[in-house]
C-alpha cells in the first residue's frame, strides 16, 4: 500500500506517518501544492497512491482544493473511480457543514483530529487495502 499524507503541521503528519509506515511505502507533503505534485508525480510514474490522509484547513491551497485537482489528474490519466486514491480528509472541525463538505468533495472518509490509529486503520481495512494478516488484526 502507498501513502500519502498531507498536513502543514509538523506533529500530525509524524502522527500519520507512524501509524501507515507499517502497511507500506508512506511520504508526505506539507500543504495542498506539495500534495497536488506528489499525486502528479506518482500518476506520471505508474506508481498512484492508494491512499491519502488529506488536511483541510491549511494556507495557500487547502484540502478541498488539493482534492478538486487530485481527483482531475485522476481522471486525466483515466484512473476509474474504483482504483482511485482512497482520500481520507482530516480536520479538528466535526461540524455537519464540513463533513458534508469533504463528502461532496470527492473524499472516501472523514477523521476528526486527532486521529486515532484504531479509527484510521478501521477505515483503511474497511477499504479492503491492508493484506490478509492485517485484515484480521494479527
Amino acid at each position: 500500500m502507498k501513502s500519502l499524507v498531507v498536513d502543514d503541521d509538523f506533529s500530525n503528519r509524524l502522527l500519520l506517518q507512524r501509524f501507515l509506515v507499517g502497511l507500506g511505502e508512506v511520504h508526505i507533503a506539507v500543504n495542498g501544492s506539495e500534495a497536488i505534485e506528489a499525486v502528479r508525480a506518482a500518476l506520471v510514474d505508474g506508481q498512484p497512491y492508494d491512499v491519502i490522509c488529506l488536511d483541510i484547513l491549511m494556507p495557500g491551497v487547502d484540502g478541498h482544493v488539493a482534492l478538486a485537482e487530485i481527483r482531475r489528474l485522476e481522471a486525466e490519466h483515466l484512473i476509474p473511480q474504483s482504483r482511485a486514491a482512497k482520500v481520507a480528509m482530516t480536520s479538528a472541525l466535526d461540524g455537519k457543514e464540513h463533513v458534508l463538505g469533504a463528502f461532496r468533495a470527492q473524499a472516501d472518509a472523514y477523521l476528526v483530529k486527532p486521529v486515532r490509529k484504531e479509527r484510521l486503520l478501521e477505515t483503511v481495512r474497511g477499504w479492503g487495502l491492508l493484506g490478509p494478516q492485517l485484515q484480521t488484526g494479527t
